[in-house]
């Protein structure tokens, strides 16, 4: 049974963050609001949640889902190493629209899907997002719509998009800004084999809510020229 509660009454927000709590617990997904879009999560430790979440956006292992974190502590946990930009890149732009790839820890016990040992690291500048993670630890999080639709900028949305597949819907309004977060990858910075004398560059793969003049403001020449853009706003909360 699907719940849906209004986090815009006090009342309703307790009730919506308890059940949120105990649907991540139990492994089910919940849908809840972020900075960009609207973001469909489940137990980033859990990979029967992590398959339900791509299953109910008719997406493959092939396109693993990204985590939203709490804080830096948490980026420090997951991943092998942040680089002088990246926390550069971190202090300027975290809280807000920046999702970062880079190594992930190969000590981690999760699976993703087909993530090629990387895992794509945001934290989002929201406060009922934020006091989630807070509670459940990193959360798998996706567009809150289905693969191939627009991605969803209020609860009601999403919840016509995906239904009873997701077992509590966290409403707070329309999205602030209803563009998706801007991914990067960097992970050149951190793997370098001993014969690789070329410049390390970090590649835009979506611009979404950080700019690439924003970017190129914190890491210069380290960042790729900017290309044509080729992808979508599926895909990344």
């Amino acid at each position: 049974m699907t719940s849906l509660f209004d986090c815009r009454d006090e009342a309703q927000l307790l009730a919506g963050m308890r059940n949120a709590r105990q649907a991540i617990a139990r492994g089910e997904l919940i849908v809840m609001p972020t900075d960009t879009v609207y973001g469909v999560a489940a137990d980033a430790f859990s990979p029967s949640a992590v398959q339900r979440l791509l299953d109910a956006k008719g997406r493959g292992r092939d396109q693993p889902p990204p985590v939203l974190v709490a804080g830096q502590a948490a980026l420090t946990a997951l991943v092998e190493e942040i680089p002088e930009p990246v926390q550069r890149l971190v202090d300027e732009f975290w809280p807000g629209g920046l999702t970062i790839i880079l190594p992930a820890q190969a000590s981690l016990s999760w699976d993703l899907g087909d993530t090629l040992g990387t895992v794509a690291v945001r934290m989002p500048d929201q406060r009922v997002a934020q006091e989630i993670l807070e509670e459940t630890g990193p959360l798998a999080v996706s567009s809150a719509n289905l693969t191939g639709k627009a991605a969803a900028i209020s609860a009601e949305i999403a919840r016509e998009m995906l239904g009873e597949s997701v077992s509590v819907y966290l409403d707070a309004g329309f999205s602030e800004t209803g563009i998706a977060s801007t991914i990067i990858d960097a992970t050149s910075l951190v793997r370098r084999g001993a014969d690789d004398t070329s410049v390390p560059r970090v590649r835009v793969l979506r611009e979404g809510a950080v700019t690439h003049k924003q970017l190129e403001s914190i890491l210069g020449e380290l960042l790729e020229p900017q290309e044509s853009p080729e992808g979508t706003a599926d895909g990344t909360a």
